[in-house]
């Protein structure tokens, strides 16, 4: 039992068809393993004991009687902390929110229970999820599964750890600015950004709502698939036959190439080495246009971040962990015409890009241009924080910016992803390119 820890979901869930796992069985072998994990409490916000046991329960019964609700139906995950669950607390990484429980589940996580997935419970994050690297001083900070001095990756810090550490089949998390797919790529799992508006986020308390995404935190790309059907109450994509032979893809040069340091430049190097062995086509290009949209996000994000969240704050600043307040104040300082005017900017910008990216399957970079930072530096330096910070969400933010959306692979290397972004809407062109990269990666 100990070995399903470490299956992928799609695995769980052909054994629970195939009448080799019992739904119950499986439940209670992931609660006895969070229970038992001494680093339990900085995954893990809540654990939902009662209703995943009443959800595996019901699951074992469909299953029994041949009427399962899909392919995951009995399968357990975790959900980061900022979607709703009727009756328990999510407080979204903040003393803000502290005792707030919602009286109803957030739309995908309705969505994930009719397709019969349980519910372990709630993972930690960043606070109020605008970090990229899951250093969260007011409630818990993750460990890194590949180096227990640092920092896991945010904001769906805990997400990412509850899957690395065996914890959960999968785990749901939100992407604003990189949020599934930094911690993704610093745990060597699969992330899946989608495009903006794809899934509700209806019940999910907002950081940028016009960024806002969610998405699974996973082991494979065909978890990612099953998923990302579960969460909209749709059919997976059909991922049978995909091949690389003849895929285009392009490395972005502009802005995502720049400064790398030495591990994920040498894993980038080498995954793009397998993926033209395995009959990708791979070109550098450039969008001169895109720094510009860098210069934009500071006054986009906040403006918007502050407008969620002003209400809070403003009664209690002192709550909060000092570096996201002082990235979150500024939003109070733009007008509406400087954040209307950079939406016009942007959504040209936007454009631009679609049309230098036109011919291509997927653009490709590192997922990240750093390591996991150090987790006693960043509670002592604040310079460093910032820098790092900032960093590591700079790759991750060309797909935010852009309106795309990205898939984020492990290379081989510990915490070096390999992140392909797509049009808008281009999901399941994007899961069969992810698929066959999978294979020639792995």
């Amino acid at each position: 039992m100990r070995d399903w820890l470490w299956a992928s979901a799609a695995e769980l869930g052909r054994g629970i068809g195939a009448g080799q796992i019992d739904p119950v069985d499986l439940c209670e072998t992931y609660l006895s393993a969070i229970d038992a994990h001494p680093l339990r409490d900085r995954i893990y916000a809540r654990v939902t004991h009662d209703r995943a046991r009443a959800e595996a329960k019901a699951a074992s019964n469909r299953a029994k009687a041949g009427h399962r609700l899909s392919p995951l139906d009995g399968v357990p995950i975790s959900w980061k902390d900022l979607f709703d669950s009727a009756g328990t607390a999510t407080e979204a990484g903040t003393r803000l929110m502290e005792g707030r429980i919602p009286d109803r589940d957030a739309e995908v996580l309705s969505n994930a229970t009719a397709a019969g997935l349980v519910c372990l419970g709630k993972t930690h994050l960043s606070e109020i999820a605008f970090s990229g690297l899951g250093y969260n001083p007011m409630t818990a900070t993750p460990p890194c599964v590949n180096d227990p001095d640092a920092v896991p990756g945010g904001s769906s810090s805990g997400a990412a750890a509850s899957v690395a550490f065996g914890l959960a089949a999968a785990a749901i998390g939100s992407d604003t600015g990189g949020s599934v797919r930094v911690p993704s790529a610093w745990n060597d799992l699969v992330g899946l950004k989608t495009t903006h508006g794809r899934l509700s986020i209806e019940g999910v308390v907002p950081l940028c709502e016009t960024f806002d995404t969610v998405g699974p935190l996973c082991r494979t790309v065909e978890d990612a698939g099953l998923l990302l059907a579960a969460l909209e109450g749709g059919r997976a994509a059909d991922l049978k036959g995909a091949s690389l032979e003849g895929a285009r893809l392009m490395i972005l040069d502009t802005v995502a190439m720049e400064g790398l340091r030495d591990a994920p430049r040498a894993a980038f190097q080498s995954a793009v080495e397998r993926l033209q062995n395995a009959g990708a086509e791979v070109v550098h290009g450039t969008v001169p246009e895109l720094p510009r949209a860098y210069e934009l996000a500071g006054m986009l994000y906040t403006a918007d971040a502050w407008a969620a969240w002003r209400d809070l704050i403003e009664p209690d600043p002192d709550k909060m962990f000092r570096q996201i307040y002082d990235r979150i104040r500024p939003g109070g300082d733009y007008t509406a015409s400087d954040y209307i005017a950079g939406w016009g900017e942007l959504n040209a910008i936007r454009a631009d890009y679609l049309a230098a990216t036109a011919g291509y399957d997927a653009v490709i970079m590192p997922t990240v241009p750093s390591l996991p930072p150090n987790l006693a530096r960043l509670e002592t330096d604040a310079d460093y924080y910032v820098t790092e910070n900032l960093l590591a969400l700079r790759n991750t933010r060309v797909g935010n910016l852009m309106g795309l959306c990205g898939l984020t692979l492990p290379t081989g290397v510990p915490s070096c992803g390999i992140l392909f972004n797509s049009a808008p809407g281009q999901e399941e062109a994007l899961l069969r390119l992810g698929i066959a990269a999978e294979a020639a990666l792995s």
